[in-house]
């Protein structure tokens, strides 16, 4: 059986989740998981593991200590082979926010007065507003912003803001609103060109594959683990060689000693432990999908991105094409899913209702989404929307169904 016959086992998908069994919320269709996702039995059964066996100081040599050390090791080994990342280059973080912030920290010594720092507006505030602040230290801020007429941001728009004053490029590759993927390989050779740093935002894409951080060539790159199966935490990517050169946020005595020089406090023990289930769950997908036995993480996981993104595919351009025919409701974004162009992280709004209104309304019929400016407000903003009742987003991942795709769009038509 080849790739292109391989269909995403839905069953077995969602046997691994315990929620959808939970009396609490087994009867509802979840459709806001560029919120946070569900988590798979194994992520809460090594979250448990933790707690009870080995809740002590890692690192020592009793043995709770030095099983609860090791299996720290392990989940950072793991997770940075997921993303074709070395161990010394990923740190684990409270938010995405909080590591932005402390990177943003560490990268102002390379300002000076003049320098120019590229944002854009399609962004999450996560990505925006640590970079906007290196103003306080002499940057000029440079708006990348999106097209109006596609809300799409254009390669050929940022070639007018490079120059030769350009120091760092904060983007996104895929925006939580739009929901379009942005070509973050081409983005990173043309600011390489140029010197540039760039720093990558994967929140709403990591949940739909994981990425390769060495093929997409960023200097950062970071994303939620709690939107991608996981604990609340985040992640951040950075290459070694421009690692070791930041100066210390960290206790004194950690000078030189990256990534920990970027990560105040350290992780949260038990839940980055817990980071093992992720990659175990996935595994699991690829034993059951694939006879193979492919031993090569990178494989393994690109294999399953696709698998899961033909499934995503399936499940939003039903919703895209119903959102697109409606006079009443403006669809953000592109409405179609091909060749994974964009998450199934949809956006809409109403000429008629409230965002709020229309939220509720689906609640009522258990359909858990909500109103939202999601935290990027500068992109709605942009797209003249009240940031305060924000849009409807619908967003899934690939354990959901098309039986509950199938029940949004009946309620959409019925009840909105």
């Amino acid at each position: 059986m080849t790739l292109e016959n391989i269909k995403l086992d839905i069953d077995f998908v969602r046997s691994q989740f315990p929620a959808f069994k939970d009396p609490l919320s087994k009867d509802w269709s979840f459709f806001e998981n560029a919120g946070g996702s569900y988590v798979p039995k194994n992520v809460i059964d090594k979250l448990t593991e933790f707690m009870t066996s080995t809740k002590v100081q890692p690192y020592a040599e009793y043995p709770m200590s030095k099983i609860a050390g090791e299996n720290m090791d392990k989940a950072t080994h793991l997770f940075a082979k997921m993303i074709n990342a070395k161990s010394n280059e990923i740190l684990i973080g409270g938010s995405t926010s909080i590591n932005l912030y402390v990177l943003s920290n560490a990268l102002k010594h390379i300002i000076n007065p003049g320098d120019e720092v590229i944002v854009t507006n399609q962004d999450h505030e996560a990505n925006i507003s640590p970079w906007r602040r290196l103003k306080e230290y002499g940057a000029n801020i440079i708006e990348w912003k999106f097209n109006s007429d596609d809300h799409e941001l254009k390669i050929s728009d940022l070639k007018k803001l490079i120059n030769s004053k350009t120091k760092i490029l904060a983007v996104t590759h895929c925006s939580n609103i739009v929901g379009s993927v942005n070509n973050l390989k081409e983005i990173s050779d043309l600011a390489h060109k140029n010197n540039i740093i760039v720093i990558g935002d994967g929140v709403s894409y990591a949940p739909h594959g994981f990425p390769n951080v060495k093929e997409l060539d960023v200097d950062f790159y970071t994303f939620s683990l709690y939107k991608t199966y996981g604990p609340h935490l985040a992640l951040l990517y950075g290459k070694e060689e421009v690692l070791r050169n930041l100066p210390n946020q960290n206790h004194e005595f950690l000078k030189g000693q990256y990534p920990y020089t970027i990560n105040p406090g350290g992780p949260n023990h038990e839940e980055l432990v817990s980071l093992i289930g992720i990659y175990e769950y996935f595994d699991n997908l690829y034993n059951h999908h694939f006879k193979d036995k492919d031993k090569d993480t990178i494989e393994k996981i690109k294999k399953i991105n696709n698998l899961i993104a033909s499934h995503e595919e399936y499940l939003a351009n039903p919703i895209l094409d119903y959102l697109y025919s409606r006079d009443d409701l403006f669809l953000i974004g592109k409405n179609r899913i091909s060749n994974k162009n964009r998450a199934p992280t949809i956006s809409f709004y109403s000429n008629i209702k409230s965002s709020k209104e229309i939220s509720h309304t689906l609640n009522q019929h258990n359909i858990a989404t909500r109103n939202d400016n999601f935290y990027a407000w500068r992109c709605l903003n942009a797209l003249g929307v009240d940031t305060t009742d924000g849009v409807i987003r619908i967003s899934m991942t690939h354990y959901n169904t098309i039986d509950e795709v199938n029940h949004l769009i009946k309620i959409l038509d019925t009840k909105i």
